[in-house]
């Protein structure tokens, strides 16, 4: 009879090599995984003619990648039409600014560009919208919210109580205006107030001229609120009312393309600490981007204030 020493050397060892195991398996899962992707990093479905899908999702911080992945869908006579598809409440003036004029660019170019609206598409993805030939929302899409918002946290009485102490040597006046620690008065509303009604009025006059809509109607939308898709619609927004296989659908007939088309879009990568826990390093650092990195001039739905 084994003594009870044996009996738990073997049950470790047993364990340990249901670990091993499994761990080798996982391994490789993922390295089959990373073989058999597309080494240009964008993968595909369908078998017919290309459609590239370009994605805008989340704030609006930086404008490069994007800009990148539409260009080169642009540039490759492969792809018959993209597809923008958009999840998000806006954010930089800038970047938005960059996005829409990239998308605008292309619909000059010949080549056929949608944009279709997911859950939310405001403000700055509003923006964005506008440069395609075509704007497609479901009925329930959040859209619109034309407007510039900028907000600033005061931690004045926050470093009193710490007994953190700020000192600034400034240039002139409005040199440290948004300064979280010290108020902000009346020269830095009225500063920051004419940046804002600037940007605006570049945001109306884009939307009025690619919507061929008068100002004065304009006017009535343009307070910063949001409409469903149906009332976007209803108001001259957008252009038609569907689900991305909608869009695809619409897309692919503009585009000349007949039977199923084939979808090419952008991989999502992963690490090896991501395949094996199921998380992602970029929801630790979203965080530290929407304290220190969304920039203070936003074309962004901000439902909370």
């Amino acid at each position: 009879m084994a003594s009870s020493g044996t009996k738990w050397f073997w049950g470790i060892f047993l364990s340990l090599v249901f670990i091993g195991l499994m761990f080798v398996g996982i391994c490789f899962l993922v390295f089959a995984k990373a073989v058999s992707s597309d080494r240009s990093g964008f993968t595909s479905m369908g078998s017919g003619d290309k459609i590239g899908i370009v994605e805008v999702n989340d704030v609006i911080m930086s404008s490069e990648k994007t800009v990148e992945q539409i260009k080169r869908f642009r540039n490759d006579k492969s792809i018959k039409a993209i597809i923008v598809r958009i999840n998000s409440p806006g954010g930089g003036v800038a970047a938005s600014q960059e996005i829409y004029e990239e998308v605008k660019r292309t619909r000059e170019s010949g080549k056929i560009i949608v944009v279709s609206m997911g859950s939310i598409a405001a403000s700055g993805g509003y923006y964005i919208s506008c440069g395609a030939n075509l704007i497609i929302a479901n009925p329930g899409s959040l859209t619109g919210s034309i407007g510039v918002i900028a907000q600033f946290m005061n931690l004045e009485q926050l470093a009193d109580k710490l007994g953190i102490k700020y000192t600034t040597i400034k240039s002139g006046e409005l040199k440290d205006s948004g300064n979280p620690f010290r108020k902000v008065n009346e020269k830095d509303i009225e500063y920051f107030q004419d940046v804002i009604d600037n940007s605006f009025e570049q945001f109306f006059a884009v939307v009025a001229k690619e919507r061929k809509m008068d100002s004065l109607k304009l006017k009535e939308l343009a307070s910063g609120r949001v409409f469903t898709g149906l009332q976007a619609k209803n108001n001259g927004l957008i252009d038609s009312l569907g689900t991305f296989e909608d869009a695809v659908r619409i897309t692919s007939q503009f585009a000349g393309i007949e039977g199923e088309p084939r979808l090419i879009m952008k991989k999502k990568k992963f690490s090896f600490f991501e395949e094996f826990i199921g998380a992602k390093f970029e929801d630790v650092t979203e965080i530290k981007k929407k304290l220190f990195e969304e920039p203070i001039l936003q074309y962004k739905f901000s439902p909370i204030n």
